[in-house]
């Protein structure tokens, strides 16, 4: 039996590939929780420092295994909490991850597919691909998805996909701000690697994962609250290793390679 998950490592990237091309990689118990454990293989290895995710087949991802989730309406409704809170837990992770993480989206991204490529930090999508919220065409809600959607484009963009669920064009999600820079399919994978070169090469994994961090942190905080806590995150910054390495470099005009 195949994995549902693949990994691979090449030049400092750790690649997370859904490998459930016969599903439309479909996510389900075990796919979840494959991705949960290579999160924790990529963020674990310090030779790590993009992880890059992607699909086998022609489809990014579906969203919930429709088959499964049928089984699931036979649960307790503790048990199906229990399984929500596991997706739940998997979006977190991405977005909350120390290390960048890049959605490479070959083909359509659906439900809580969509929400798996546009939560990543980063995100280049195929001219053909097609993005959408299409839980309440089934009769279901995208839950956890909306949480991350609202925060990325507000909340009048995010009424629009959620409550009509109907799906928009590579360049429509472009426009709305779900995702980063659409490309040729022929060149997709190329334009991720350089993409994810330069941010190795360019930039102090330290300095990345802080910034990361405070994105998600000072939205929850008043204004005086979040300007408190940025001085606070600025003065640790500047007695950090990266930090005295840097500023060293470009005071001696020193090419510094991260």
């Amino acid at each position: 039996m195949d994995q549902p998950v693949k990994t691979s490592f090449a030049e400092r990237i750790g690649y997370i590939e859904l490998n459930r091309p016969e599903k439309r990689n479909a996510l389900n118990e075990v796919m979840v929780a494959s991705l949960k454990e290579s999160l924790d293989l990529m963020e674990g290895d310090p030779n790590v420092k993009v992880i890059v995710i992607k699909a086998a087949g022609k489809v990014f991802c579906s969203g919930a295994d429709l088959a499964y989730l049928q089984s699931l309406q036979k649960n307790t409704y503790e048990e199906n909490l229990e399984d929500s809170r596991s997706l739940k837990e998997l979006f977190y992770r991405i977005y909350t991850s120390p290390k960048v993480i890049i959605a490479q989206i070959q083909g359509h991204a659906l439900a809580g597919g969509c929400g798996l490529a546009t939560v990543c930090d980063f995100s280049f999508a195929a001219q053909k691909a097609k993005f959408g919220y299409t839980e309440v065409k089934i009769g279901f809600i995208p839950a956890i998805v909306k949480v991350f959607l609202i925060r990325k484009i507000g909340e009048g963009k995010a009424k629009q996909l959620l409550l009509d669920g109907d799906l928009v064009s590579a360049e429509e999600a472009r426009n709305l701000g779900m995702i980063n820079w659409v490309v040729e399919a022929d060149i997709l994978d190329k334009t991720v690697n350089e993409y994810a070169q330069k941010l190795i090469r360019q930039n102090s994994g330290q300095s990345m994962a802080l910034t990361k961090e405070m994105i998600g942190r000072v939205q929850e905080k008043s204004l005086e609250e979040g300007l408190e806590y940025a001085a606070s995150m600025n003065a640790k910054a500047r007695g950090s290793a990266d930090c005295k390495k840097g500023i060293a470099a470009f005071l001696d005009k020193k090419q510094l390679d991260w």
